[in-house]
């Protein structure tokens, strides 16, 4: 196996295909998935691609005090995968490898940069594009605009994930980088940023940021999707965040990584390789069921997040912080969103009023 992806997922059915028909394109052929607590149907739909040999499901019960994120990658330092593999990247579902040079596959990155033996690869924050709804089409032809770079604030305009050479110089996999360097000499370890630049020593061991010019995209990058459309990210919001189920996906979230500055097509070129698969997989009735079935679950938790006061209150603050010219339709929808929630809040206080009174 050459390149291993892993990653730890809950609740993510309608956007599992696209993820691995898009990286099965560009080169990946090993796929490594945890999953836990799903209500959507995202471990069954997990463990038919499974049994069709397409990825490896692994069901992260029990998860301990280090949370969901690092149970997994603990579980998956002892897999028998991770020694198979010549390169490994841990990413979640939301991430896209998008390689710029070459043909667009990881070969053409590693060509690029021969002596390259990790490549720090930069977000880049890919906004809604103010889609409102839940739709079923790629992601990667829905959401076209980002961050402009380099993006220095906020912080996470600078965060990276971690394409590393499985050579042993690392001795545990992290969340963005490897950990626990175990290779003395230094010399043996070169770390470059996405337009193939060297960077410093730090790099070698613990740095989490390419902050600034210090960052590159020119060869590759991570496209991040990380609110999709409007109600996608109601539906994202009832959970936390992977590493940290107990932090809140808020409207916090939204703001620092809602961009729609400048337009990044790039990535398209994979379009037509990456929807022949879906298709090929979609032909079977159950992984088309299940896919279904996910979909719908996630369009019915962003209606339900709409039923109280609070999530009318976010729905139409991000809609507003789309950064982009509102629809008349949509603006006057979310006018009268606005005044179901006031009359929500009146008839809460006057069932408050009358219970007291009585």
């Amino acid at each position: 196996m050459k390149y291993l992806m892993i990653t730890s997922m809950r609740n993510e059915a309608p956007y599992i295909l696209e993820w691995i028909a898009y990286h099965r394109a560009i080169g990946v052929d090993g796929f490594l998935i945890y999953s836990n607590d799903c209500d959507d149907g995202t471990d069954v739909l997990l463990d038919k691609l499974d049994s069709m040999g397409v990825i490896t499901h692994v069901r992260n019960d029990k998860i301990t005090k280090a949370g969901v994120q690092w149970t997994a990658l603990k579980r998956a330092d002892k897999h028998p995968m991770k020694e198979q593999a010549d390169w490994i990247l841990f990413a979640d579902v939301d991430e896209f490898v998008n390689v710029k040079t070459g043909g667009g596959h990881l070969d053409d990155l590693l060509a690029a940069v021969p002596d390259a033996t990790a490549f720090a690869l930069m977000w880049q924050n890919f906004g809604n594009n103010g889609r409102i709804e839940i739709e079923d089409d790629l992601m990667i032809e829905q959401f076209t605009k980002c961050a402009r770079f380099p993006c220095y604030a906020p912080l996470t305009g600078s965060m990276f994930k971690t394409l590393f050479k499985n050579d042993g110089s690392y001795e545990k996999l992290g969340v963005h980088r490897p950990k626990k360097r175990v290779e003395k000499d230094k010399s043996k370890i070169r770390w470059v940023n996405g337009s193939g630049q060297p960077l410093s020593d730090q790099y070698i061991d613990n740095a989490a940021f390419t902050y600034g010019p210090v960052g590159g995209i020119d060869l590759a990058c991570i496209n991040h999707y990380s609110v999709k459309s409007a109600k996608a990210f109601l539906a994202k919001t009832l959970r936390g965040l992977p590493n940290r189920s107990d932090k809140l996906i808020d409207l916090n979230y939204w703001v620092d990584r809602n961009f729609n500055q400048v337009e990044d097509v790039s990535i398209q070129r994979m379009s037509g390789e990456t929807q022949t698969l879906i298709d090929e997989w979609m032909t079977d009735a159950e992984i088309s069921e299940l896919h279904q079935a996910g979909l719908d679950w996630h369009k019915k938790s962003a209606e339900s997040v709409l039923q109280d006061t609070d999530g009318i209150r976010l729905f139409t603050r991000i809609v507003s912080l789309t950064r982009t010219d509102l629809h008349p339709r949509i603006a006057m929808g979310l006018g009268q969103l606005l005044i179901r929630g006031r009359q929500m809040v009146k008839a809460q206080k006057d069932a408050l009023k009358n219970k007291k009174s009585s």
